[in-house]
């Protein structure tokens, strides 16, 4: 008998956890391949650089005065001029400033980004502490 490609059987809790292990697994590596920004016109970016510690951590991102419209990049380890550079890529935002989220609270507000370039924070001295502690961040 074959079996039908149908999943259903697989309780949606699973698949998060499945999604969950795949986004791990994907942070945990090194990312040594080149990024593609789309840029243009009136769409810009971002690249906030931090240091090891925040490896992993999911950043959001949101237009300054729409605080529940959030993305979200995660803070991959690449290499910059072959030494390792732990950064979150963030590309096709419309011109306009934005705000910056770790753990549910706002980071860094008044970030502009402006269409056909790409703006870079530098947030190395970021502390991120797990379970409430406190965080500081430089933008």
């Amino acid at each position: 008998m074959r079996h039908a490609d149908d999943h259903s059987h697989i309780r949606p809790h699973d698949r998060d956890l499945a999604r969950e292990h795949d986004s791990e697994d994907y942070a945990a590596r090194a990312h040594p391949e080149s990024v593609a920004l789309e840029i243009g016109g009136s769409l810009g970016g971002l690249i906030v650089h931090t240091g090891p510690d925040m490896h992993g951590v999911e950043v959001e991102i949101s237009p300054d005065k729409d605080d529940g419209n959030r993305s979200h990049k995660q803070v991959l380890e690449r290499s910059m001029s072959g030494r390792p550079a732990f950064t979150a890529v963030f590309d096709r935002l419309p011109a306009g400033t934005y705000a910056l989220w770790t753990d549910g609270r706002s980071r860094a507000r008044g970030i502009a980004i402006n269409g056909g370039s790409i703006t870079e924070l530098d947030w190395t001295a970021t502390v991120v502490r797990r379970q409430g502690a406190r965080s500081s961040a430089r933008a």
